[in-house]
């Protein structure tokens, strides 16, 4: 159908008229339109989170700049959340008519943001529930509409231009108090500058943060330096957690951020410059990383959030390949997967973190190699669950030790043991020590028996046990703590002889790769390594070594040992410091110590390690050392006695 075009210019000219009058009507009735929306806000924030919102005047300059003065939010008996003495600002009519909210430019002059928790209340828990509708729906959460959906409301009040003096940011969590002052943030033509003066309890520091910055394409690259002299600290976690950072730089860079179907793509990449980490969990002293970098890919869809595998994380030399998912579409799976691409030997050593790995520092290497782990597991069905690590070689040598010397365990030294950060006695590993025992002067009931308590699989593993990490990993997931370990007598054997016993990720992670280097590169062969642990392990107070112990316990040599008394001994290495709670006031076993020692014998028996004849004619254990001064026996009454013996002597009377 063909309209004449009489008639479109007349409908165009129609139009152009109800455009100009709606302009005419929003420019006459904005002030009105502005007190609505105050007042609409001012009703949610009363009825959804239980707060005050006032403002002071709002008045329009022209169509689009607002002006308000005295903007406070302040949750009812509880401190003030926001306070701003002047506020200039300008939103797009048009935009808001329909709900999408853009502020265009932003000018503030003198305001505080204030997070205040005392006790266990905050000022800022009203604001952290979720959405009523949320919350009743029973619907999964589509993540990537929802992300995005989030992303975009917050982007679009970040201003395009912005000016913000003698505003301020601060913490007060019980009275550990942190402060940011901005005394200058500008964002003019995509381009951002900020002067910051960050105020804690130990330090005083000014920063500057400048870059790209286009909210509205949702691009930006910014970096923090340090206006002072030093690295930038980082504050608030130091009195909250107890855990020290800093940094010379750092650099956050979003290249893109598209939603495409039902997926959502963000891209960009974050690296820093000497970043320095002190928790006493994760090392006894400074960990240091002096340059990193992580190219990231967040992908997101209706059922699952994850790092892409094609997203890259560089720690100096060592480049890794990360994928992490979780994922609901079906069950809950968490899935992580790391792979560091084929490298030199000698590039990884130099590029671990200082700190971390202090028994690495010295040590050369040569050859090549790369390294894959798979991890998945199902929240619904975790008997499923997938660890699979695996180190390909290629000419990989040792040709120099650094601080942890493996070979030393081939010949004689001392040893000496760390207990609660105390230094203990030391004791010589070999010959010269009249109760060092050889292997083969060990009775062979008291080896089977630690071998089957400690690790079964010792002369076949190489240090490792998949099977025992999966069941490790399952019982902290369902325990959410680290309640079990999965330590091999190689990896106690390290801990011992190189380590302490600090429970720090740096002591964990140090274990892990000198057990590898020692298991296999065959530098100590596994009777050696048996032999070694025998007699350097603690058995009792004060008391290490099996030759020791053997007389501590029963005045005997450890060839001399019967089973039930290799079945004890076996049994109190977990705890051999408290082996005396497993005695009654008699002297003798309680019965959850006997029972301990035959779930021993009969799982002994069922793998053929023992059979009958061993056990014949072999009484209780009874312990004849000096480890009997430790046992609290109750020494009968004499009165009693005396009483007993009379009662005896009148029954023979009659």
């Amino acid at each position: 159908m063909n309209f004449p075009k009489q008639k479109i210019y007349k409908a165009l000219k129609v139009l152009g008229i109800i455009v100009v009058l709606l302009c005419i009507a929003l420019y006459y009735f904005r002030d009105s339109l502005l007190k609505q929306a105050i007042a609409k806000v001012t009703h949610k924030m009363a009825v959804e989170y239980n707060s005050n919102f006032s403002v002071k005047s709002a008045t329009f300059d022209g169509l689009s700049t607002i002006h308000l003065t005295d903007v406070v939010l302040a949750p009812i008996n509880a401190d003030t959340l926001c306070k701003i003495k002047n506020v200039e600002t300008s939103i797009s009519l048009s935009n808001l008519l329909i709900g999408d909210v853009q502020v265009g430019t932003l000018k503030i002059d003198n305001g505080y943001i204030q997070l205040v928790k005392k006790g266990k209340k905050r000022n800022f828990d009203a604001f952290l529930k979720r959405d009523r509708e949320e919350t009743e729906s029973n619907e999964k959460r589509k993540y990537a509409a929802f992300a995005y959906r989030i992303i975009s409301k917050v982007l679009n009040l970040v201003p395009t231009d912005m000016d913000l003096k003698n505003f301020k940011f601060k913490i007060n969590d019980n009275d550990k108090l942190t402060t940011v002052d901005v005394d200058k943030l500008v964002l003019n033509n995509k381009q951002l500058e900020t002067n910051l003066h960050v105020q804690a309890k130990d330090f005083d520091q000014r920063w500057n943060i400048k870059g790209f910055a286009d909210p509205r394409n949702k691009k930006a690259d910014i970096r923090f330096f340090n206006l002072d002299t030093g690295a930038i600290r980082v504050p608030y976690l130091d009195q909250r957690y107890n855990l020290k950072a800093s940094f010379d730089s750092i650099r956050l860079n979003v290249q893109n951020i598209d939603k495409s179907g039902s997926e959502l793509h963000i891209d960009g990449y974050t690296s820093i410059a000497n970043l320095t980490i002190n928790h006493p969990k994760i090392a006894s002293k400074d960990v240091v990383i002096k340059n990193a970098r992580f190219d990231y890919r967040f992908l997101l869809g209706d059922s699952f959030i994850s790092i892409d595998s094609t997203s890259t994380m560089q720690l100096n030399k060592i480049k890794v390949r990360p994928y992490i998912s979780y994922d609901t579409e079906k069950d809950t799976v968490y899935t992580l997967k790391v792979d560091i691409l084929k490298m030199k030997a000698q590039d990884f050593i130099v590029s671990l973190p200082d700190g971390l790995f202090t028994h690495f520092q010295g040590m050369q290497a040569t050859g090549n190699f790369d390294y894959k782990l798979d991890f998945k597991f199902n929240k619904n069905k975790p008997n499923t669950l997938v660890f699979d690590s695996k180190l390909n070689k290629e000419d990989l040598r040792i040709t120099k030790y650094g601080e942890a010397d493996l070979n030393k365990l081939n010949g004689e030294f001392v040893y000496r043991a760390i207990i609660q950060n105390v230094l203990q006695r030391p004791v010589l590993v070999g010959n010269a020590n009249p109760n060092y025992t050889p292997l083969d002067q060990i009775s062979p009931y008291l080896r089977k028996s630690v071998l089957t308590t400690e690790d079964p699989s010792f002369f076949s593993h190489r240090g490792f046990i998949n099977e025992a990490f999966k069941q490790s990993i399952l019982k902290n997931i369902r325990t959410k703590k680290f309640s079990r370990g999965a330590s091999t007598i190689s990896m106690q054997l390290i801990k011992n002889v190189f380590l302490t016993r600090e429970k720090t990720l740096s002591r964990k992670l140090e274990e892990i790769l000198l057990v590898y280097i020692l298991e296999n590169n065959r530098i100590v062969s596994k009777e050696r390594m048996l032999e070694v642990y025998f007699n350097i392990i603690e058995w009792g107070p004060n008391v290490y070594g099996i030759g020791e112990a053997s007389h501590f316990y029963f005045q005997k040599s450890p060839s001399a040992l019967n089973v039930d008394e290799c079945l004890y001994l076996a049994t109190i290495i977990p705890k051999p410091r408290k082996f005396m709670y497993q005695f009654n006031d008699q002297g003798n076993l309680k019965d959850y110590a006997i029972k301990n020692q035959k779930f021993l014998k009969n799982l002994m028996f069922r793998r053929g390690l023992l059979v009958p004849e061993d056990t014949t004619g072999i009484l209780p254990v009874y312990i004849s050392g000096n480890a009997r001064s430790f046992i609290k026996i109750k020494v009968p009454d004499s009165t009693a006695i005396k009483a007993d013996s009379l009662a005896v002597d009148d029954e023979f009377d009659l």
